[in-house]
């Protein structure tokens, strides 16, 4: 029987839908979190890649099972911002406030958020960092340009993994390599674990009103171009150094992001999604979270939450004069 060309094309459709169903169902079952984001590839002028977004929604390093399913979910999960050259940071840190064996009975889990370095080293740093991954099995990786500008990339990052993961989490922290936190003291005195985990919550330092004018100066670093946010007011939002949210906010945050174009700068961005939420910053109590370097002393670090601007010397000084 001679096959006529509408018998030819009906093959070849229903092939190629064949095809397309064993594909959906193929790529993790993240449909709902996949990071083809809306972003602008074009460089700054000061030559940083911009909001670029990863080719495919496939993590470099995942660490998918952190939070394995059977276990009681962490009451803490630590979203730390670093870059491959930090070593000596993300090890004060693992020795330090980001010891998962802080809180026992609990649960942390510590993961440090990366993109991928464009330079000469950048072959040998990311053999160096796989090797790291492989040891402390504490970082996750994509495929995109580890720039100041992609700070929102790489924090979406975090909260599609705790979405993906983690869902269960009571709750969330995202934070920087030079912060000290005082992971004790936000447990135990303003999480509270005997309480019930809240929802909808998201706290921090709240950035005062003479910050949420948009920055039009072109030589700051903070400048927000108005081809990407019109607006002459931001809405409220929380520091980028450290904010904390109850773990269903990762998943709301998350895919709200999906409608929303990326901006350059993290905090603000959140803060948007934030708003589209509905969800305002729940204040706490005042010095408790600090987006500069707090001046030491036991008292005033066994009593806040962050200070900024800590080297990895630092850190491990203060944090054993804090407990000792």
């Amino acid at each position: 029987m001679k096959w006529k060309w509408k018998h030819i094309a009906a093959v070849l459709c229903l092939s190629f839908l064949g095809a397309l169903v064993f594909y959906v169902f193929q790529v993790d079952k993240v449909w709902q979190v996949v990071l083809y984001l809306p972003g602008n590839a074009n460089p700054s002028e000061e030559g940083d890649h911009v909001l670029t977004p990863g080719p495919s929604p496939y993590y470099i390093i995942r660490e998918s099972n952190k939070c394995p399913e059977g276990k009681p979910p962490p009451f803490l999960v630590l979203l730390i911002l670093t870059v491959a050259g930090e070593v000596e940071a993300r090890n004060a840190i693992r020795q330090t406030w980001g010891n998962e064996s802080l809180a026992p009975g609990l649960g942390i889990i510590r993961l440090f958020l990366l993109g991928v370095q464009e330079s000469k080293l950048g072959h040998l740093q990311q053999k160096t960092l796989e090797a790291e991954s492989l040891r402390h099995h504490d970082i996750i990786q994509e495929d995109f340009l580890d720039t100041y500008y992609n700070l929102t990339l790489k924090t979406l990052m975090g909260m599609n993994w705790v979405a993906m993961h983690c869902p269960r989490a009571s709750y969330v922290m995202k934070t920087d390599s030079d912060m000290l936190v005082n992971t004790v003291f936000l447990i135990h005195k303003l999480l509270r674990p005997g309480l019930n985990p809240k929802t909808n919550y998201f706290t921090g330092y709240i950035m005062p009103s003479r910050d949420m004018a948009t920055n039009r100066n072109k030589s700051s670093k903070w400048y927000m171009p108005p081809e990407e946010y019109s607006n002459e007011m931001y809405p409220e939002f929380c520091s980028g150094t450290g904010y904390v949210f109850s773990g269903d906010m990762a998943t709301k945050l998350y895919g709200t992001s999906l409608n929303i174009p990326l901006l350059r700068l993290e905090d603000v961005y959140v803060g948007i999604c934030l708003e589209r939420l509905g969800i305002k910053p729940t204040p706490s109590p005042k010095g408790l979270f600090s987006n500069y370097r707090v001046p030491f002393s036991k008292a005033i670090y066994r009593n806040i939450v962050t200070s900024h601007h800590i080297d990895p010397g630092r850190m491990l000084d203060y944090w054993h004069k804090m407990w000792v």
